[in-house]
């Protein structure tokens, strides 16, 4: 049984989880990939490696991805937008999912999922000498037919996507519905605000809707408050924080203690 679960494609794995149990996982932003392999051994389900709003680039990438697997972390990376030679890029270098910001229409949707399948599923850009290949020791059809369990998770993150909603979730073929409660809160005026109850309610729409039909919904949340508060209302799929941020944070944390004993 074991065996089988190590020739178990990591996409297959992770979607087997997250119809089980809520996953938890962390943005990273850091270029080390000793952060990676923290997250990994902390017990993280999955990691996002941030390219819209982090330093890295595809080259970095490869590194990152790699310290994901050798700790059984699911790497999925976050895209600067959803263009079809960035998602080809990333998903070359071997990322087990992608995640694309700005999703605000049936359109847009469907353009992902081109992007990031091969023919019959997409039309994604064929090239099997790449990292996600085995630089061409995997088999070609084994290649292609694994490359289409790729997760994709789209982010939900303005007012025009709720309101498109419907139509969004109407297109077959991916994963997981983000909602992006900080770009939400953005496109409600009320920047940073989202315990704003336009906020809240809005992503309450989502999650609703999303559990009625069936779809994973994932957010992101900064505290443990939040972190209860949305799982317990539906969300399966749970980005905690980011690595530089839980960093920052816990540094604080030792000073201020340190600093309290010693006066």
């Amino acid at each position: 049984m074991e065996e089988e679960a190590a020739l178990e494609i990591p996409a297959q794995r992770f979607r087997k989880l997250i119809s089980e149990r809520l996953v938890v996982g962390t943005f990273s932003k850091s270029q080390d990939p000793a952060f990676i392999e923290i997250i990994g051994h902390a017990g993280f389900d999955f990691v996002v490696l941030d390219l819209e709003h982090g330093p890295n680039t595809v080259l970095s990438l490869q590194n990152l991805i790699r310290a994901a697997e050798v700790t059984g972390l699911f790497p999925i990376v976050r895209v600067k937008e959803d263009t079809p030679s960035l998602i080809s890029e990333v998903l070359d270098v071997g990322a087990a999912g992608i995640q694309v910001p700005k999703i605000s229409s049936r359109k847009e949707a469907e353009e992902v999922l081109q992007a990031a399948r091969f023919n019959p599923l997409g039309m994604r850009g064929v090239c099997r000498f790449v990292r996600a290949a085995d630089y061409s020791s995997l088999d070609r059809y084994e290649y292609f037919a694994r490359a289409n369990t790729t997760v994709i998770a789209m982010q939900l993150e303005g007012v025009s996507a709720i309101e498109n909603l419907q139509d969004i979730l109407s297109v077959s073929g991916w994963d997981i519905a983000f909602i992006g409660p900080y770009d939400l809160s953005q496109s409600l005026g009320v920047t940073g605000q989202v315990d704003d109850p336009r906020v809240t309610q809005m992503m309450k729409t989502v999650v609703d809707e999303c559990v009625k039909r069936n779809v994973v919904v994932g957010t992101f949340v900064d505290t443990l408050e939040e972190a209860r508060k949305w799982s317990t209302a539906g969300v399966k799929y749970l980005c905690y924080s980011v690595d530089v941020g839980l960093f920052t944070e816990k540094c604080h944390e030792v000073v201020r203690s340190l600093r309290d004993s010693s006066s």
